[in-house]
């Protein structure tokens, strides 16, 4: 089989330690690698752990579980997929991190992978893959990295929840079944959805704004029946850079249950005149953007609750 080895690197001004740090905390990654959807730690123990990571790869949504070594002292991590999708047979690397200064470093970045049968135009494909993706990984974790202290101003998460007098499962099933949501949802005007493997599903939606507006946005979500389903949004409004989130549904001690939506979100400070005019602020933007997920996700709830409540 062959075994083809391959590197990328970028200089970051910020400090090694500090992007170490953010490599190695993988809730980190949806936030800072484009191509990353979701990661899911399947298993802790020491320094090595099994994570779960669903990315697109050539615009195609994929998912794999890798088992990655963590080393604080040297500032290495060394990553391997236990189970690849196809067409790659085996893939694997290391994270390098370099101190040049005490503000500054050199990422490397190394893979190393086999296709299935030595097919040439699977290895054709995988390389392409891993080029792309590394080149926007690095390109996004350095300007990610370096952003990261302006950015805490326009970064901020909520959470909204409601109490079901009924079954978590049915509450999971409402969010879950996304294609059925212009019937269900009257903020939902179109929806375009589909399951391309379990679990891992593609949402394009068209939703109507109080003032009759309608805007597209499009989300890769990961499902894990019956409890959480996490997504990422991929096609944002112009106010926001990121929005990433989870619904999460826990069955209570007392027979009731409990549906939660959580968001992530960076503001796009650019658009804030344009949309809010020249006199608003990140607070307003931040107000405004709070307000609008809070709103949809509440009627969401809402209605997830009382279809819980009716099948009880």
């Amino acid at each position: 089989m062959t075994l083809r080895e391959v590197e990328h690197t970028v200089d970051v001004d910020a400090p090694a330690t500090a992007v170490y740090r953010l490599i190695a905390e993988v809730e980190n990654w949806p936030r800072i690698f484009p191509p990353t959807l979701y990661v899911d730690q399947v298993e802790q123990d020491g320094d090595t752990e099994r994570i779960r990571i669903w990315a697109t790869a050539n615009g195609e949504p994929k998912n794999w579980t890798s088992r990655r070594t963590l080393d604080a002292a040297t500032l290495k991590i060394t990553f391997r997929q236990e189970v690849s999708a196809p067409p790659v047979a085996a893939m694997g690397g290391t994270w390098i991190i370099e101190p040049l200064t005490d503000t500054a470093c050199r990422v490397r970045l190394l893979h190393d992978y086999r296709a299935i049968d030595d097919d040439p135009e699977s290895l054709a494909w995988i390389e392409k893959a891993v080029d792309g993706n590394s080149r926007s990984e690095l390109a996004a974790l350095k300007s990610n990295v370096e952003l990261a202290h302006a950015a805490r101003d326009v970064t901020f998460s909520f959470e909204d929840s409601v109490t079901i007098a009924g079954s978590a499962k049915d509450a999971y099933d409402f969010v879950n079944e996304a294609g059925l949501w212009p019937e269900r949802l009257p903020h939902v005007a179109t929806v375009r959805f589909e399951e391309p493997a379990p679990g891992l599903q593609v949402l394009e939606m068209d939703t109507r704004a109080k003032d009759g507006s309608t805007h597209t946005t499009k989300s890769y979500r990961v499902a894990f029946p019956h409890h959480r389903i996490a997504y990422k949004q991929i096609t944002l409004p112009a106010l926001m850079t990121l929005h990433t989130g989870y619904w999460t549904f826990t069955e209570d001690a007392d027979g009731t249950s409990t549906a939660s939506s959580q968001h992530t979100v960076v503001l796009n400070t650019a658009n804030i005149a344009r949309i809010l005019g020249e006199d608003a602020t990140v607070a307003d933007a931040r107000e405004y953007v709070h307000g609008a997920l809070s709103t949809n996700s509440r009627a969401t709830l809402g209605h997830a609750k009382d279809h819980a409540e009716n099948r009880r």
